[in-house]
């Protein structure tokens, strides 16, 4: 199975095979837009999902090439501001009634008609057929636009699409392994950043928030009058760590909004139900930033990991360094390409 997670800077493809129970990492691969393209491959602000589906299927032919992946079975993740996850609760009934109770209800949640939305509902609470237990249904709700979107860059790119899942569900696959109970998950964008809280590998929570790894090139590159390769060079190199003032100062000023949303967040966990998270996993692009981990740890007083989403691959030996250092950038490929060997 391949999964293909189109970013806004690049497209990451991940090709995992099973044998038995042991699953391979058979391929990988990644292609920036600005090696193709003046524009990014995504644009929210200009109300655009997808900059175009023609260019964005030739990227994903051209890596897939590049990669020597043969496989034409590929699931493609759908970002976060693409879709709409919410969770919510049903009295109780019986399993047969469930379904069609979580079609009816969901209307309610989401903020297009159910009938321009491709529905998928996990049961996280609750045992049906139990008349003292009420039933907790987790629903992401994906516009059927974006779903045709991708089935045309798929004919497009000659795939086969296989599926689309909420990137949010890839990253839960890939990262979360333990059952701990509570684990608050954070995938730091390009573009945007999300929230996550996960029990027992079920996702109660997804708040997307607007923080981006690319603001912090931005605000480098215009407090040291320098270019975007240059700043985001620096960002990656002393981070939160470096000697410069100016660096480290405007870093802290932009990270201090996020570490506030995820106070924001432990805290309405604690008051509704009275838990308190096990451990802060940070994944993306720029949970590798130097002194990130380390101010999370400091603030939070919980542990802090930037876990490896190929741990549990088989792979030769002399990739470990190489596949570590990437893997925060490659969890949402590699978690819906194993959702599709799950099936």
């Amino acid at each position: 199975m391949v999964g293909i997670d189109v970013g806004t800077s690049s497209i990451k493809v991940v090709e995992i095979s099973r044998w038995g129970e042991g699953k391979t990492l058979e391929n990988y691969g990644e292609i920036k837009s600005a090696s193709l393209y003046k524009e990014p491959f995504r644009n929210v602000e200009k109300g655009s999902y997808l900059l175009s589906n023609y260019f964005v299927s030739r990227a994903v032919r051209a890596v897939l090439d590049e990669a020597k992946i043969k496989t034409k079975a590929v699931i493609f993740s759908i970002p976060d501001f693409s879709t709409f996850c919410t969770s919510f609760e049903l009295p109780p009934m019986s399993a047969n009634e469930l379904k069609d109770a979580v079609y009816y209800n969901a209307s309610q949640y989401i903020p297009l008609p159910v009938t321009e939305t491709t529905l998928d509902w996990k049961l996280i609470g609750g045992t049906p057929g139990d008349k003292q237990s009420s039933l907790k249904i987790f629903l992401v709700a994906i516009p059927n636009q974006i779903v045709q979107d991708y089935q045309k860059v798929a004919q497009l790119a000659g795939v086969e699409l296989y599926a689309v899942e909420a990137e949010v569900q890839g990253l839960v696959r890939s990262l979360v392994r333990e059952n701990r109970n509570y684990v608050c998950l954070i995938d730091i964008g390009v573009q945007s950043t999300t929230i996550n809280i996960i029990d027992r590998k079920n996702l109660k929570k997804s708040y997307s928030f607007d923080f981006a790894g690319s603001q912090l090139t931005y605000s480098i590159s215009s407090a040291l009058g320098l270019g975007h390769e240059e700043a985001e060079e620096l960002k990656n190199k002393e981070g939160l760590t470096s000697t410069k003032e100016e660096i480290s100062k405007t870093l802290y000023l932009l990270i201090d909004p996020l570490i506030i949303e995820v106070k924001k967040l432990l805290s309405d966990l604690y008051q509704q139900e009275g838990k308190e998270v096990d451990a802060i996993y940070l994944t993306g692009g720029t949970s590798g930033l130097p002194g990130l981990k380390e101010y999370f740890a400091e603030v939070f007083k919980k542990k802090v990991e930037i876990p490896n989403c190929f741990s549990e691959l088989l792979y030769p030996p002399i990739l470990g360094q190489t596949l570590e250092k990437m893997a925060p950038s490659f969890s949402v490929a590699t978690g819906v390409a194993l959702g599709g060997l799950e099936t």
